[in-house]
């Protein structure tokens, strides 16, 4: 069974440009995993500062795996000083 993780970024204002390049640089990288099914990075229309990436992954292994990873470990160090809050990832199994 497929797992689903959103993630929120509210990054300060003034470091959007800052988290954008952050999601370009990991994009290829988490893309090319064997266990990514699907990654999007997504910004708010009504919140500038806010920020999302949705993924799926082919299961809960997959992403336990993609949480160790060398490019998963400096895109954390990269984007958690630009966040005015702790970062948070759901876990979502789809139920319908």
């Amino acid at each position: 069974m497929h797992l689903d993780t959103i993630v929120r970024f509210h990054v300060r204002e003034g470091l959007e440009n800052a988290i954008i390049a952050a999601f370009e640089e990991a994009r290829d990288p988490v893309r090319a995993e064997p266990g990514c099914v699907f990654i999007g990075y997504y910004r708010s229309t009504r919140d500038p500062q806010l920020f999302y990436i949705h993924s799926r992954w082919a299961d809960e292994a997959a992403f336990e795996i993609h949480a160790e990873l060398p490019h998963t470990v400096r895109f954390l160090e990269t984007v958690e000083p630009l966040l005015d809050h702790p970062l948070k990832v759901d876990r979502l199994l789809q139920i319908i």
